[in-house]
């Protein structure tokens, strides 16, 4: 019995939306996207907002729709947009989040080193031009900036592109932080081509101030709030103390986590990539915490304490700065988890994590967001604004911060 291919969504955010035609319907089906419904959007975020349980499927398809509605607009004033690109920057922004790991960017920064989301995505993007008998060069072309026509890719990727747009949307409509929600219709609507570039017309640009503002508060109240950086920096040493271990004994994992353990560096130029491809390919959400709820009981302190904290959110206490940390705070609070849990200082040295975060809600350096006025003058963003001081947007935050557990006392 052949299969209607003709599907329509019904999405929280915008409503109805299409899958256009057999090739979107069928690289959705393959198993390689499907997993994207096994990987939430915002990581750790759901341990304190708990409605923040979306995934990476339902984003995929929000920015698809996006971008199918961007390319009717900029056609409708006039732009020559082809069926053919049309196809292929619908199947490249689909496609944009398919190489994410569980947890964004936490495994990134374990146990999948050497090699971006970015990059896994273009391998993903390879490996259904395979699979399609070549009918995603195009798609590939727009998703690396390579194609003549520059105004696609930056709808894909830039400083205001769909990406972006339905991101906050979404992580503020499942959050419940409405100072996160954007006038996507709003943004769209001002879409202009200037030049090959990406431009607003400048009565959309309080649409963009308020979009950056957005970013901002989402970015600061949600992506990077203290208990979610606290939860995701104590994943990122539980996965590093199981790999230390896996060089010695077996854990418990399913073979797609295993093989991550196992073997270091598996993304080099010598590994077989379509081995590798294949185990990433079935790596999701799942495969992590199930392997830490097994860890609880494992035999290793430091891995067991971990996993027990995370699973039972026993989280550890955060303390941010605005300057680095004296380096003999550091050894002090080392010390006392060394002798708190009667550890050597390297075992202990698991039980205190330090890290940077910082943002630009407004990046001077990288493309501009462009506003375009009446008389054919465009500006950057920074200066056409008379309402918002993007300059102060335009500098980066940056914090310092070290977790350990909240029995230390220094």
């Amino acid at each position: 019995m052949e299969t209607n291919k003709k599907k329509i969504v019904n999405d929280p955010i915008y409503g109805f939306v299409s899958i256009p035609d057999e090739l979107h319907y069928d690289i959705i089906e393959h198993p390689y996207f499907q997993r994207l419904r096994r990987i939430k959007q915002v990581s750790m975020t759901n341990m304190v907002y708990p409605g923040a349980n979306h995934t990476r499927f339902a984003h995929s398809l929000g920015a698809m729709h996006l971008m199918r509605r961007a390319i009717q607009i900029l056609r409708a004033k006039g732009y020559t947009i082809t069926d053919e690109e049309l196809e292929a920057v619908s199947l490249a922004i689909l496609l944009h989040d398919s190489g994410h790991g569980p947890f964004s960017h936490t495994l990134e920064s374990s146990i999948v080193e050497g090699i971006t989301h970015e990059d896994l995505s273009l391998m993903m993007m390879r490996k259904f031009n395979e699979i399609h008998g070549g009918r995603l060069d195009l798609a590939m072309k727009i998703f690396t900036g390579e194609y003549e026509k520059g105004f696609l890719s930056k709808l894909i990727s830039s400083q205001l592109d769909v990406d972006r747009i339905d991101y906050l949307k979404r992580d503020s409509f499942f959050t419940g932080v409405a100072e996160g929600n954007v006038n996507a219709e709003r943004l769209l609507d001002m879409m202009e081509v200037v030049g090959n570039e990406l431009a607003i017309e400048a009565k959309g640009i309080y649409s963009v101030e308020s979009f950056l503002v957005s970013r901002r508060i989402m970015y600061w109240q949600v992506y990077m709030h203290k208990t979610v950086l606290s939860a995701e920096y104590m994943l990122r040493e539980i996965l590093k103390r199981a790999r230390l271990i896996s060089k010695h004994r077996p854990l418990p994992a399913s073979p797609a986590l295993s093989f991550f353990l196992r073997h270091e560096g598996a993304f080099d130029a010598q590994a077989d990539m379509e081995e590798v491809l294949e185990h990433f390919g079935k790596l999701d959400d799942y495969d992590v915490m199930t392997a830490v709820k097994l860890w609880c009981d494992d035999p290793d302190f430091v891995l067991s304490e971990l996993c027990k904290r995370l699973i039972n959110r026993k989280l550890f206490r955060i303390e941010i700065s605005q300057e680095p940390f004296n380096p003999n705070y550091i050894d002090t609070v080392l010390k006392r988890i060394a002798e708190k849990y009667q550890l050597g200082m390297y075992d202990a040295s698991f039980m205190l994590l330090q890290g940077v975060s910082s943002n630009h809600a407004y990046h001077p350096k990288k493309p501009a967001i462009n506003i375009l006025y009446k008389d054919g003058t465009v500006k950057d963003i920074g200066e056409a604004s008379d309402q918002l001081n993007i300059s102060v947007l335009s500098q980066p935050v940056v914090k310092y911060f070290i977790c350990y557990p909240k029995e230390i006392e220094v």
